[in-house]
């Protein structure tokens, strides 16, 4: 019962429009991790802070978790393909992505639409979830219309609109 109503759930949940973010990070044996998270959210301003939600069976939830740093990345509007292929099971995510190494060797995607670079200030359990707050030590903003998630798919922008 409690399986068949989590997956009805998601439709309820799918109502609420989300931007598309990506929070990369780097495991203590030096390998770059990068997960989807559509739960991005800011907390506080003063300290800054942000938070995101991870699943406690995702793989690679245990390292991921206690890595020092990482990184929120706000996707724009014509980054879907980008989106789709960090969201994929390949062996290596970033093949071809435009990277640079950012605080604490944390890889930062380049022409986001906004990039968060974070310490990590708790984590905190909730469900079958943790909601990770990072400290916000650094940022970059583009003026970049947001990539939109919404009911199982991606909001279609009028042609042209990422030429």
């Amino acid at each position: 019962m409690q399986q068949l109503y989590a997956r009805n759930l998601r439709k309820p949940f799918g109502q609420c429009a989300t931007g598309v973010t990506v929070v990369t990070s780097r495991l203590s044996n030096g390998q770059p991790m990068i997960v989807m998270a559509n739960s991005f959210t800011s907390v506080s301003i003063s300290p800054a802070l942000v938070s995101w939600n991870y699943r406690s069976e995702a793989l690679g939830f245990g390292a991921f978790v206690k890595a020092p740093y990482f990184a929120i990345h706000v996707l724009g509007q014509c980054q879907a393909a980008l989106s789709r292929q960090f969201a994929a099971s390949v062996p290596d995510r970033f093949a071809g992505v435009d990277v640079e190494e950012g605080i604490g060797g944390i890889p930062l995607i380049k022409s986001c639409g906004a990039t968060f670079e974070c310490r990590q200030w708790s984590a905190v359990e909730a469900g079958d979830h943790v909601i990770i707050i990072g400290e916000v030590l650094r940022y970059t903003h583009n003026d970049l219309p947001p990539l939109v998630f919404h009911a199982g798919g991606y909001l279609q922008w009028p042609e042209g609109a990422c030429a």
